[in-house]
């Protein structure tokens, strides 16, 4: 077949990812292969076969063919083979995998079976600390079309930790489909009123993710007497959740600072919220900035990995050190002190989200490399 050909013919697409439970990731993937359905193409998810259900649910629930592995251990030529077994009888035309085992694993098979593969990593430095990880996503980069980070961070990160020439790696950063989300109903849901101010935190409550310096931050304001009627909340689950919720009690916060665990109603929260908050120790591009920008809010950040390639400092929202949370308690007390200033940046936000960050602007750039044609860096 010739480009020409390919380029005007919907492809059948493999979509390989390691996990099962929610992410960015994860979310990035399904928002990916929705909106390659609209465009006609045919996406084929592949996961493992044990996990935790989230995204395969969420697969499912969408009405995508999915089709599993098996990994037994971290070297398992038993499932390299089953792995190209399954490829040889679903006729794609390419296979795109995400993070570091299937950057791997997936590289072989499609070697195996003669498919063009795209790697994306999305972010984090866990893929890169051993050494045998670091030779094998060589490799896997050698073997592969395209090498893709989601920020000019994480693929600097990549060029410096592999030892590749900058050329050898692309950057695509993540996009998302807006959704109008229900403000008024959603606060009072939690028990807001009007005059409160809602700082929200979107992702697994893992140490990583800084959510507690939120909650100190909080702590700080009202030992101040600056705290007014903020109120925090956390949307996802994990094993911070009790720590913070002991943190508040104990700080006499248990009423402002809200746990509200996996939740699947994020575009209601970010309108419901008057302030997206990020206080993570590092990121990629971070799925639930975007989220926030395009929900219209002020975002207060650690000024981490791609954070900055969305977030300007003074214009969008404040990037603040990390692990600090006096840095975070000054930038929400100036929000919500001056309503002004919070219009001006939610408004700010959005419009940068809706030019630069759509699941249109990603998939064109994804859809260009399927196709044999690298997009541009930018």
């Amino acid at each position: 077949m010739t480009i020409h050909e390919l380029a005007v013919k919907p492809m059948r697409i493999g979509m390989m990812i390691e996990t099962d439970g929610p992410g960015g990731a994860e979310v990035v993937l399904i928002e990916l292969s929705e909106e390659l359905r609209r465009r006609g193409h045919t996406v084929i998810e592949v996961g493992p076969k044990e996990g935790k259900g989230w995204l395969s649910g969420r697969l499912r629930e969408a009405g995508f063919d999915r089709r599993t592995f098996d990994l037994r251990r971290a070297l398992d030529p038993g499932c390299l083979w089953r792995m190209k077994q399954m490829l040889d009888d679903l006729n794609l035309d390419v296979v795109h995998s995400h993070e570091f085992t299937m950057a791997v694993y997936g590289a072989a098979a499609c070697r195996l079976v003669g498919l063009p593969h795209i790697v994306t990593l999305h972010g984090g430095d866990g893929a890169f600390g051993a050494r045998r990880r670091r030779v094998a996503l060589r490799w896997s980069q050698r073997s592969s079309r395209a090498f893709v980070g989601v920020s000019h961070h994480t693929s600097q990160f990549m060029v410096e930790s592999l030892g590749l020439r900058e050329s050898e790696v692309l950057t695509i950063h993540n996009g998302i489909q807006p959704i109008e989300g229900e403000r008024i109903q959603t606060r009072k849901t939690l028990g807001l009123h009007d005059q409160d101010i809602l700082v929200l935190a979107v992702g697994n409550a893992r140490p990583r993710k800084g959510h507690m310096l939120l909650v100190e931050a909080l702590a700080e304001l009202d030992k101040r007497g600056e705290a007014g009627q903020i109120h925090v909340a956390v949307a996802g689950d994990g094993p911070e959740c009790a720590r913070m919720a002991d943190y508040a009690k104990q700080e006499g916060l248990a009423g402002r600072v809200h746990l509200l665990g996996l939740r699947r109603d994020i575009a209601d929260l970010q309108a419901a919220a008057d302030i997206s908050a990020m206080p993570s120790y590092w990121e990629g591009l971070p799925l639930a900035v975007l989220e926030g920008m395009f929900g219209g809010n002020p975002i207060v950040a650690s000024d981490v990995g791609g954070i900055a390639e969305a977030v300007r400092n003074g214009s969008e929202g404040f990037l603040v050190e990390p692990g600090q949370s006096g840095p975070i308690a000054e930038a929400l007390s100036r929000l919500a002190k001056r309503p002004e200033e919070r219009v001006r940046m939610g408004q700010a936000a959005s419009q940068r989200a809706r030019a630069s960050f759509s699941v249109t602007v990603m998939t064109d750039k994804y859809e260009r490399l399927y196709r044999e044609n690298p997009p541009s860096q930018g």
